[in-house]
């Protein structure tokens, strides 16, 4: 469909404006500093984790079973609302018909609420079986510990999916902050269940008591977001009508993205099969090593995508060539600042990988060992992370306009080659190279990251077909990389000064490494670089 079509059925009242700043700065930084909140939260979680659990049968039970029910909050959560609810959701409000906006917001939590019920309480009774198709691997008493996880646990999903449709709201409203650092109050609960229990309890003992506060946690994730909800919106009811043209239109955006995330999830599902067939604790080095590669996904292309969305959506109102030129202006600014962030993550990790895994684990049962594993898988998912970044934006894009099969047919392509990938990497290359099995993990996350470039590169095309030209200049990449490589280069030896001391070396290396890079960008004259100590100098 082409995009004169999309605007002349889709365009708002006249009286809803065209944004005329096309940069998305404030509520990007609002919403990265909620991830980051959040995501500081979750590492101190991991530590805790790690820490009293090392890489033992537990880890991987308890690890395996949050990722289980998570399939749920993932297929249903943040992001196929973000996809379907907030850009229709969004247009209404621009375009001051809150009657109808509340409407489609009732009914839509409405829905998710009883599907979620339902969905919770068939997982938790069929448990059993999703143990066998999920962690096929599992035996014995790591099995049943999982199984018991997962029913504890599956309860508290559902908060988690009714917290993402706040989330939805929220971000609407431009109430960034709010919603991305709830989380914070589930990690607390899981680190303060680790904290209360974990030098009395054994080891099962220990993560049944903090299955039950992660449950605890998701409540309070959904509570502290209320009150702000019902304030904004006012008018709230139950309802399952569904004859709206607006809630069709979100139920019929919501199909592919659902199939597209259940898809994605099938992509990390099958890692996580894989993973249960190699060496005892290839789950939990697994899971460690996709916190970290997370961190910089969610905090730059997670938020500048987030907030990008809602922005993208108001701005399809208006003449054609005016839409194209702001689409184009907004994707453009917003690809600049990701890669300006997202690439001295990626040389982060290809050069301190074990730091940030001995800074975040290395403590307690986890090893300098199992920091090296890590290292490994970091490098791995350095490979992709440039992409997943940017692909996050461009789908983030084809949401805006209304357009959710596109990003649907790349992801099949992406998660097919990164299965096919995954298992030779996996399996058949480290019996032929003659390596420990477990190095076969490092595989996983670089098959991912190979696809994750082809993706990204077929949503560009696709998207310029669509929008015009945008791209980030050939010069700029260059200059990026070159101080990102500079910066490792220059503060690479101080990790021979500090052997034997990983949060040490953590908290002075990578500070080091940051502000190198920061301050050569800045003698480049790089204008992210200036715009960026301009928010860290300016007064809250």
């Amino acid at each position: 469909m082409k995009l004169r079509r999309i605007t002349m059925l889709q365009k708002p009242p006249p009286t809803a404006p065209i944004p005329t700043n096309h940069s998305s700065g404030r509520p990007a930084m609002l919403v990265a500093t909620g991830i980051m909140l959040s995501r500081v939260a979750g590492l101190v979680r991991e530590r805790a984790l790690a820490h009293f659990l090392g890489t033992l049968p537990a880890a991987d039970a308890f690890r395996a079973a949050l990722r289980i029910p998570n399939f749920l909050q993932n297929l249903f959560g943040e992001g196929v609302l973000s996809a379907s609810f907030i850009p229709v959701y969004s247009r209404l409000l621009a375009g001051s018909d809150e009657r109808d906006a509340n409407h489609v917001a009732s009914v839509v939590g409405s829905l998710l609420a009883v599907v979620t019920s339902l969905l919770v309480i068939l997982g938790v009774f069929s448990t059993p079986i999703l143990i066998d198709a999920i962690a096929p691997g599992f035996t014995g008493e790591t099995r049943q510990l999982t199984i018991q996880l997962v029913q504890i646990l599956f309860p508290g999903v559902g908060l988690l999916v009714m917290s993402a449709w706040c989330l939805g709201i929220l971000n609407s409203h431009g109430r960034f902050l709010l919603s991305y650092s709830a989380p914070v109050l589930w990690n607390l609960f899981l680190i303060a269940g680790l904290m209360i229990f974990g030098r009395t309890a054994s080891l099962p003992k220990l993560v049944v008591s903090t299955a039950w506060c992660s449950v605890l946690g998701s409540l309070a994730q959904l509570l502290v977001q209320v009150p702000t909800v019902l304030r904004l919106t006012r008018r709230l009811r139950f309802s399952l009508d569904t004859a709206s043209t607006h809630v069709r239109g979100v139920l019929i955006n919501f199909v592919p993205v659902f199939i597209s995330r259940g898809i994605v999830q099938l992509s990390a599902y099958i890692d996580n099969v894989l993973a249960s067939l190699l060496p005892s604790g290839s789950v939990a080095l697994l899971n460690c090593a996709q916190t970290i590669g997370l961190l910089p996904i969610s905090l730059f292309g997670m938020a500048i995508s987030a907030a990008e969305l809602p922005a993208m959506s108001r701005t399809l109102a208006g003449d054609e060539k005016v839409v194209r030129i702001e689409l184009a202006k907004r994707l453009t600014a917003a690809m600049r600042r990701m890669a300006f962030l997202v690439i001295p993550a990626a040389m982060s990790f290809f050069a301190f990988g074990d730091t940030l895994a001995g800074l975040l684990y290395q403590s307690g049962r986890f090893t300098r060992v199992d920091s090296i594993y890590v290292w490994a898988l970091l490098v791995g998912s350095g490979v992709g992370l440039v992409a997943s970044t940017s692909g996050r934006l461009c789908s983030s894009a084809f949401y805006a306009l209304r357009d959710t099969r596109t990003p649907l047919r790349f992801a099949i392509v992406r998660v097919v080659l990164t299965v096919v990938c995954g298992y030779l990497s996996a399996f058949p290359i480290p019996k032929l190279l003659h390596l420990d099995p477990r190095w076969g993990l490092a595989g996983l996350p670089a098959s991912a990251g190979i696809a994750g470039w082809i993706e990204f590169l077929l949503l560009r095309h696709a998207l310029r077909n669509r929008v015009g030209s945008f791209s980030i200049p050939g010069l700029l990449l260059f200059k990026l990389w070159s101080i990102a490589v500079l910066a490792a280069a220059l503060t690479y030896p101080l990790k021979f000064l500090m052997i034997g001391h990983p949060v040490v070396a953590g908290v002075v290396i990578l500070p080091c490494y940051g502000i190198l890079y920061l301050y050569a960008a800045r003698y480049l004259q790089i204008p992210e670089a200036d715009a960026l100590l301009g928010r860290l100098r300016r007064p809250r």
